[in-house]
């Protein structure tokens, strides 16, 4: 059983451990023993579950059962045993319950709630704040249902000023309890996390400026300038079934230009808003340009406000497949259409005689590639080199299918995979924000293109094709054949940074919400990750939630180390954004050789925006201070 299930499988059980304890304390309370000993048995074997569960979940990791262990397992345990000495016996002789007994029974339930919400609220990591409100809220409970199960004795009726009964000391506990951790709560965090280094040694307002690093301005020799200009509005846009679109443009088209480069040209854009009014920047997704170009409003530059323009330059030195968009409001602006792609192919490259770039969106729920919601035909003669340029710009992973031929996987992010081998009726996952380039020779049948098990694409006329949702995933970390790699899982890093990634109470831009938490805490409350130029940095990328995390670092390709402490086989996989599954550990490494301060965050874009971002910063640099900035 995978951990993503046993995450499910605990929250489920611990939902039911809370019921039946809840449910026997209410029966016993009318009076019906023998349902509060059946149901009082069901909860043990519930108990017993749990503890099981809980120490299959901490061989998968002391991220899993953090809170468990401290706070949810010793309230559970002690109540336990506080309901077997005052309960046990009296549920078996049958009979009334005296009120102890029977708020024992609820004391467990309340026990097993609590566990449950320090675990789904509160998240990780556990803090003194949500254990001190743990053990309150038991306490406060037992209480209340103490005092409503029976009336307090003569001796227990006081004043104010009485002497200090049990009851009251319990009270008096658990309201201290209470406050200190409501006041813990507002602790603040440090504003860097050094990641096991050294700390910094320049001031975070005192270094150089972000803007100051900009990129060349040449191109490489034999190299040619490639001038762009784009603008951003809102456009009515038709797909090819007709179905109108009221979207936000480059250009007014869907997606936005399209924008080829050669290795070695310098690409300079113009950006101009016409009438967003939330304002835009462009970001260039997985391309390594210098930090100054990187388009994240508020940290590399300010807004591109409605009537203003920015403009953008970078030397196209990674060949390869890749895309641009907004990264201001982007969970919507993406959504509605301010995106494009980039292919920059090698100087000295064969081309292939079919080069499909697909970059994959839905828009107001309709699937399309491009603006094309309907099945693409373009001509494929037998025999000729197809290359397919997979791109997913939605926030949620997309599955391929391509049936009638067997495929090789070049590229991944737009890094070439060494040795890739022939693959066949495999399907492959592809993460919100990453891309796949897949080649093949045309056989002399027809072959089909699946997205999510629908035809999309077709070359070489019509056909059967089979089923494609029961195909194996192809699986990245172990295809292709080894390479030298810089680093591997016992290299010595310089920096070990941890972030697991889950859902709770936080705060999100000044704001409480129920969160997309990195280590507990929502943007802008993060920690920022410092490093310097030269180190080895390693990430651990931990996820704890029920939902996948498509994680992405801005300005650095990552190397897969392992995937849930399974080292990576096969080719060596550099990516810019690699999907975090429920219950997976990833860990990733690279070289912090691109100078800034850079966006580090969860690609499923509303899960940024409802916190799930934060800042890696380079000692010695500055972010602007931007205004009107919402990633």
């Amino acid at each position: 059983m995978s951990t993503g299930q046993l995450v499910v499988l605990d929250h489920v059980v611990a939902v039911l451990t809370a019921a039946l304890w809840l449910a026997a304390g209410a029966v016993a309370a009318a009076g019906r023993t023998r349902v509060a000993l059946g149901l009082a048995a069901g909860g043990v074997l519930a108990v017993a579950g749990r503890l099981t569960l809980v120490a299959v979940l901490a061989d998968r990791g002391w991220w899993f059962v953090q809170e468990k262990v401290l706070v949810g397992v010793p309230l559970l345990v002690v109540t336990v045993a506080a309901a077997a000495v005052l309960a046990g016996r009296p549920l078996l002789r049958g009979g009334d319950l005296p009120p102890a007994a029977v708020t024992s029974l609820f004391a467990v339930g309340y026990a097993a709630l609590a566990g449950f919400v320090v675990t789904y609220v509160g998240g990780y990591p556990l803090t003194w704040s949500v254990a001190l409100l743990a053990v309150a809220g038991v306490a406060g409970a037992v209480l209340v249902t103490a005092q409503a199960v029976v009336a307090p004795p003569p001796a227990e009726r006081q004043t104010a000023g009485g002497p200090l009964t049990r009851r009251r000391f319990l009270g008096v506990a658990a309201a201290g309890a209470g406050a200190a951790g409501i006041g813990l709560a507002f602790v603040r965090a440090p504003s860097a996390d050094a990641g096991g280094g050294a700390a910094a040694v320049h001031p975070a307002e005192h270094g150089t400026p972000v803007t100051d690093l900009r990129g060349p301005t040449t191109p490489a020799a034999g190299g040619a300038v490639q001038t762009y200009s784009v603008t951003a509005r809102r456009s009515a846009v038709a797909l090819t079934s007709g179905r109108e679109i009221d979207a936000w443009t480059f250009d007014g088209r869907l997606p936005g230009p399209p924008l080829t480069a050669v290795q070695g040209d310098l690409v300079e854009v113009t950006l101009r808003n016409e009438d967003i009014d939330d304002g835009v920047t462009i970001h260039w997704h997985g391309y390594d340009v210098a930090c100054g170009e990187d388009g994240a409003p508020g940290t590399t530059q300010d807004v591109v406000a409605a009537g203003a323009e920015f403009g953008y330059r970078f030397r196209a030195d990674q060949a390869g497949t890749f895309w641009y968009h907004t990264h201001q409001v982007s969970h919507i602006g993406v959504r509605r259409g301010l995106f494009g792609t980039l292919v920059v192919t090698p100087r000295d490259a064969t081309p292939d005689d079919v080069d499909l770039v697909l970059p994959v969106h839905t828009y107001d729920g309709v699937l399309a590639i491009g603006d094309d919601d309907g099945v693409l035909a373009p001509d494929a003669a037998r025999g000729a080199s197809v290359r397919l340029r997979l791109l997913n710009t939605d926030s949620e992973p997309h599955r391929f299918g391509l049936a009638g031929t067997a495929f090789r996987l070049a590229a991944v992010d737009g890094r070439d995979v060494h040795d890739p081998g022939e693959a066949s009726e495999r399907a492959l996952r592809l993460p919100a924000g990453g891309r796949y380039d897949v080649t093949f020779a045309m056989p002399d049948r027809p072959v089909a293109l699946t997205v999510d098990g629908e035809v999309r694409l077709r070359l070489g006329g019509d056909g059967d094709v089979p089923d494609t949702g029961g195909w194996p995933e192809l699986d990245p970390l172990h295809y292709g054949g080894p390479d030298d790699v810089p680093f591997t899982l016992d290299t010595d890093y310089d920096r070990h940074f941890t972030m697991v990634l889950d859902r709770g109470a936080a705060m999100v831009d000044g704001r409480p919400a129920f969160a997309q938490t990195v280590n507990g805490r929502g943007h802008p409350s993060i920690p920022e990750q410092l490093v310097a130029e030269g180190d080895l940095v390693r990430f651990t990328v931990v996820n704890r939630s029920l939902e996948t995390h498509p994680w992405h670092l801005h300005g650095h390709g990552v190397l897969v180390l392992a995937r849930d402490g399974r080292a990576a086989t096969g080719s060596p996989l550099w990516v810019d954004t690699f999907d975090v599954r429920p219950g997976e550990v990833w860990d990733v490494a690279f070289e912090a050789a691109n100078p800034g301060v850079w966006m580090n965050h969860c690609h499923n874009l509303p899960h940024a925006e409802q916190g799930m971002m934060l800042r890696l910063r380079y000692d010695g640099v500055t972010a602007v201070a931007g205004s009107h900035a919402r990633h």
